[in-house]
C-alpha cells in the first residue's frame, strides 16, 4: 500500500524582485507503507524541499502530492495529513517548546483535542518508545543534543503519525547521540511498522535504509537499494555526496587492479572480501 506519491511534481520559489527559482521540476516518487526510505542530496538539491511537502508545509505549483491517496491541496484535508505524517526537525530546540519533558511530548495531542487520560497514555508510551521515560520530568534545555531530539520525535510520535518524516535530524548531534537518534527510527520502523523517510548527509546512516533515493537539481538521480546505489561511485561524487568509508576503501582498491565486489557498505562485508581475496578461510 502507499504511503507518500508524487504526480509531477513542480515547486518553485516567487521572489517579488527576482526571478522564481523552480527547486523541484516534474518529480514522480512513490514511498510505500512500512519502508525506511534514505533521501540523499547535496545542499540545494531539493530534498528538503521535498520533505516538507509530505506533511503540507508547503504544496505544489505543479502537479499533486499524495498522503495516502489525500490531496495535500486540500485544506480541508490539512489537519489529517499532518496527523498521519510527522515532521522531525534538524535542531530539537525548534521543536520544544515547554519547560518539562511530559509537558512537551503532550503539546501536540493537546492541540489535538485529545482527552487529557488518553494524553496521559500516549506521552507515556511515547516516551518509552524513544527511552526517554526516566526523563519525563527534567527539563528539555538540560538533556544533551541526542536525549533532545529523541524528546522531539516523542512529541510527534504521541500525535500517533503512521509516517515519520525527519530532515536532518543528526546534523548537530554528536556521535553519540546520532547512534540514539538512528537506533530509535530503525526500531520504531521495524518493530512498530512505521514508515520512514529520513534525510542526512551521513552515508553510514543512509546505508541502514531499504532504500535510498538521490536527488540533484530537483530531479531524482538514482532510486534503489544501498548496494544498488552506493555502487555508483563516481555518479555520486559528480554531484558532490560521499559513500560509505567501506564502499570508498573497496573502490580504491579495485581501481588499483584488486579484484572485490562493487556493493560493499559495511566494515564487515569490506573485512569479508579482504579475507578472502587473499584465500583466508578457503
Amino acid at each position: 500500500m502507499e504511503m507518500l506519491r508524487t504526480e509531477n511534481l513542480r515547486f518553485q520559489y516567487e521572489y517579488e524582485e527576482e526571478a522564481p527559482t523552480l527547486v523541484l521540476d516534474d518529480l514522480n516518487l512513490t514511498i510505500e507503507e512500512g519502508s525506511f526510505v534514505a533521501l540523499l542530496g547535496h545542499n540545494g538539491s531539493g530534498k528538503s524541499t521535498l520533505a516538507k511537502h509530505f506533511n503540507a508545509i508547503q504544496l505544489p505549483t505543479g502537479g499533486r502530492v499524495l498522503v495516502r491517496d489525500m490531496d495535500t491541496a486540500d485544506e480541508s484535508l490539512c489537519l489529517k495529513i499532518r496527523q498521519t505524517v510527522g515532521m522531525v526537525l534538524q535542531n530539537p530546540d525548534n521543536q520544544l517548546v515547554s519547560t518539562i519533558v511530559e509537558e512537551d511530548v503532550a503539546f501536540g495531542p493537546e492541540n489535538l483535542g485529545i482527552p487529557p487520560a488518553e494524553i496521559a497514555q500516549r506521552v507515556t508510551d511515547a516516551l518509552q518508545l524513544v527511552g526517554m521515560e526516566a526523563y519525563r520530568d527534567h527539563a528539555p534545555h538540560k538533556l544533551s543534543g541526542g536525549q533532545k531530539q529523541r524528546v522531539a520525535i516523542a512529541g510527534i510520535l504521541a500525535m500517533q503519525p503512521d509516517c515519520l518524516v525527519l530532515d536532518e535530524p543528526t546534523a548537530m548531534l554528536d556521535p553519540q547521540g546520532r547512534k540514539e537518534v538512528l537506533e530509535t527510527v530503525r526500531r520504531l520502523n521495524r518493530e512498530r511498522g512505521m514508515t520512514v523517510v529520513l534525510i542526512t548527509h551521513y552515508m553510514e546512516e543512509a546505508a541502514q535504509a531499504d532504500r535510498v533515493v538521490v536527488m540533484d537539481d530537483g530531479h531524482i538521480l538514482r532510486d534503489g537499494t544501498p548496494k544498488e546505489v552506493f555502487a555508483c561511485v563516481e555518479e555520486l561524487r559528480a554531484v558532490a555526496l560521499d559513500v560509505p568509508q567501506p564502499t570508498e576503501l573497496c573502490h580504491l582498491l579495485r581501481k588499483a587492479g584488486i579484484d572485490l565486489p562493487s556493493d560493499v557498505l559495511t566494515v564487515e562485508e569490506c573485512v569479508d572480501a579482504l579475507l578472502k581475496y587473499k584465500g583466508v578461510g578457503e
